[in-house]
Order: C-alpha cells, then sequence, then structure tokens
C-alpha cells in the first residue's frame, strides 16, 4: 500500500505522467428523484439503497456532495493510481502551486474554483434557487452560478427548463405571489408562475445564483460554482412531497425562526428572474474559438458569458488531430470517440479512460489530441475563474440548424 505524503505522491505522479492525472468517475446519488439511468452504469448499481439513486456523476470535483445520508467522500474525486486512494481535493490541497501553477494556486487560495458534473433525471428536477454570495456566505459557503449544455442523447421525457418568472412577478408588490405555495407545501403549482424553455441538443442556458429554475429532463453537462447550496421552492414533484427541509437547507435557524418561510423569497433576484428577455439574455449556443483547425477539427464555446468558469467542445473527426495550448489548469470529459490527449489515450463511454486533469505545466505546453477511431472524437474542455479571459458574452444568436452544433 502506498502511504507516500500526498505532495510526493502528487509530484511523482505528474512527473511520470507529463503533467497530467487521470481520474477515476465520482458518482453522486439523490434520494429526491429517481435516475434517468443514462450514466453508463450496469442497471443493478443506480439503485443504492437510503441514499437513492445513482443521478449525477461529478467530473474533477474536490466538493463533497451535501446528501443527508453518503459515504463521506461522495462526490469527491479520486486520481487513478495504485495504493491508498488519492483525493484530488487532497492534491489541490497540499500540491496546488504543482497541480495549478504556483501563480495561479496562490491567487485562488480556494482551489480550482469550479464544480463539472453529468446530471440524469427522470423527471424534471424540482423549481428552486441557489443562494447568492451574499446570502451562502451566512451559511459559510459559496454562491452557485451554472451553466447547461445538453449532450445529444434520448431527452427524455420532459426535455424543457423553467426558468425565472413571469415579468410582472418582478415588479417589488408581486413578490409575495410565491409565498402561499412555499407555506402550504403541498403543490407544484408555482410553476404557473414560471416560463418553460426546450432543451436543445448542443444548447445551453446560464443560470445565475438568484434565478428560479427547473431544469428538463435533458441528460446535462453542467459547469458551475464549487457549491451545493439551494433552497428548494416547489413541493410536490415526480408524484411525491419533497422534504420541506430541502426549502431551508442552507437558511440560518435564527433567520428561519424569525422569517419563516419568506426569507428563502430573499435569495430571488427578481429583476433578473423577471427580465423579458430572459431567453435572449441567458441561452448558450456554440460560438466558435479562435484556435486555428485544420480540415476535420472544430472546437466551440459552449460555457461562456461568466468570469467564473467557462468551457469548450472540441470535435476531431477520425484520422485528424488538433493542437492546443491553455492558459493553465483545467479537465476534460471525453463524450465519444477515441484517441489520445495530451499523449494519453482516452475512450469516451470508457469511465477509466474518460477524464484527465491538464496541470498548468502540461496545458501551458502545446499538446496534441487525435482521433484514432472511427467516429469522431468529441472532448469538452472546462475551466475555472481567472484562465480564458476572453469569452463570449450571452445573448449571441441561435446556431442554425444543420450547423453542427449537436453533433457527437
Amino acid at each position: 500500500m502506498t502511504t507516500a505524503p500526498v505532495r510526493d505522491r502528487a509530484e511523482t505522479l505528474l512527473g511520470d505522467q507529463g503533467g497530467v492525472l487521470r481520474l477515476r468517475p465520482a458518482f453522486v446519488a439523490r434520494d429526491f428523484l429517481p435516475a434517468g439511468r443514462r450514466l453508463g452504469l450496469p442497471e443493478d448499481a443506480y439503485d443504492v439503497g437510503e441514499r437513492g439513486t445513482i443521478c449525477e456523476r461529478w467530473l474533477a470535483s474536490t466538493t463533497k456532495a451535501d446528501n443527508r445520508v453518503g459515504p463521506p467522500d461522495e462526490g469527491l474525486s479520486a486520481v487513478a493510481t495504485d495504493g491508498d486512494v488519492l483525493l484530488l481535493a487532497d492534491v489541490v490541497r497540499e500540491a496546488g502551486d504543482l497541480l495549478m501553477g504556483a501563480e495561479y494556486a496562490a491567487a485562488h487560495p480556494g482551489g480550482l474554483g469550479r464544480l463539472a458534473k453529468v446530471f440524469d433525471y427522470a423527471y424534471r428536477l424540482p423549481y428552486h434557487v441557489h443562494p447568492p454570495q451574499e446570502y451562502a456566505a451566512l451559511v459559510g459557503a459559496r454562491s452557485k452560478d451554472e451553466a447547461y449544455h445538453f449532450l445529444p442523447v434520448d431527452p427524455g421525457a420532459h426535455p424543457e427548463s423553467f426558468l425565472g418568472v413571469h415579468p410582472w412577478i418582478s415588479e417589488t408588490p408581486a413578490h409575495d405571489v410565491l409565498l402561499p405555495y412555499l407555506v402550504d407545501w403541498d403543490s407544484d403549482l408555482i410553476l404557473r408562475h414560471s416560463r418553460a424553455e426546450l432543451q436543445i441538443a448542443g444548447e445551453g442556458f446560464m443560470v445565475p445564483s438568484g434565478v428560479l429554475h427547473a431544469p428538463g429532463t435533458a441528460l446535462t453537462l453542467e459547469l458551475q460554482e464549487d457549491s451545493d447550496v439551494l433552497s428548494m421552492f416547489q413541493a410536490l414533484n415526480a408524484g411525491r412531497i419533497i422534504s420541506k427541509d430541502l426549502l431551508f437547507k442552507d437558511v440560518r435557524s435564527e433567520d428561519r425562526a424569525a422569517e419563516g418561510e419568506r426569507f428563502p423569497l430573499k435569495f430571488v433576484d427578481w429583476n433578473e428572474n423577471g427580465d423579458p428577455h430572459f431567453y435572449e439574455n441567458h441561452h448558450l449556443s456554440p460560438q466558435p474559438t479562435d484556435l486555428t483547425t485544420g480540415e476535420g477539427v472544430e472546437e466551440s464555446w459552449v460555457f461562456y458569458g461568466s468570469a467564473k468558469f467557462c468551457g469548450k467542445r472540441l470535435a476531431v473527426q477520425p484520422g485528424a488531430s488538433a493542437s492546443l495550448v491553455e492558459p493553465g489548469v483545467h479537465s476534460i470529459f471525453v463524450w465519444s470517440g477515441e484517441g489520445t490527449f495530451a499523449g494519453h489515450q482516452v475512450r469516451g463511454g470508457d469511465h477509466d479512460l474518460d477524464e484527465l486533469v491538464i496541470s498548468h505545466d502540461a496545458g501551458v505546453r502545446r499538446h496534441e489530441v487525435r482521433c484514432t477511431g472511427t467516429e469522431p472524437l468529441v472532448v469538452f474542455s472546462l475551466f475555472g475563474p481567472g484562465l480564458h479571459r476572453e469569452v463570449p458574452a450571452t445573448g449571441l444568436p441561435v446556431a442554425p440548424p444543420g450547423s453542427g452544433s449537436s453533433g457527437g
């Protein structure tokens, strides 16, 4: 068994593997909805008793899942290595300069600063909100801005997301229209005050903290701040009443005692929720990067509009290759195809070969991505705060049909 200190192990692995760490998959259970069963697990692996069902896979995660019950390391990614478990969170803490680069690590003492996941539910997620920073800080947490990219598989039974509220509700006297649903806690009728938007494969949405949302059933790649705070606003979902404790999950006991169900309404950014151009200002369609590509290579921004995180999608056709240089540490998730990435074998759909962390030193060196299979190699690259400083803004036009935005 390996007993060397974390820093020594990380230094050895990074040296031996050209500055790249391969990760083991981190699956997360939730107990308020059944799984969509599209994460590539054996059928009998989704049901995990009191914990619920495996509904999410967290990618290059240094964030622990804030579940009612579960293993102590749920949600935390582990490095693929022999011997004792080596958590990525421990590498970031003990050898952050080696993984992230000394300058970036010093400027970001909280670590990678982002959480990526694939979430997979059989029913629409209930309507909820993530507290903005001023309220997340009250419970010692971070806010949770997040963005979605819908993956090209069966979108499930409800491929539409409720986002925001009707514009008239953003007027101050109308805020209390949501309060009775929180008090009574017996229905899903709060959704009558929101708007549903279709989930289109290859597209997505930016959802800042403070925005009410109920994501639909499309298999979704999500990139967000590294936090797990929320307040649930919908009582009835998928035929069952959700525990009202989730309304107050990240509310201090003294605030709950003083203001009850009215307090979580403070989490809502009413102006943004009621924006009459909400779709146009939050929709994400693929936008080309400045990568100079040869034939058979296409790269686009799919997560943008935030200084807190961003992400790209790279598609490499069979036999083609791309030469990349990035500004620092990031992770990759291989969606489909097979090939090599920075000298490491990768294969989409293979949980042992589809996830890597690229250290600062490896990222800033030119490295090659090559498709060696018979179908396109599709790779998502996911970045934390302050790395790519020039990314598109939201509010850009929808990619036209046939543009290739939903391929792979």
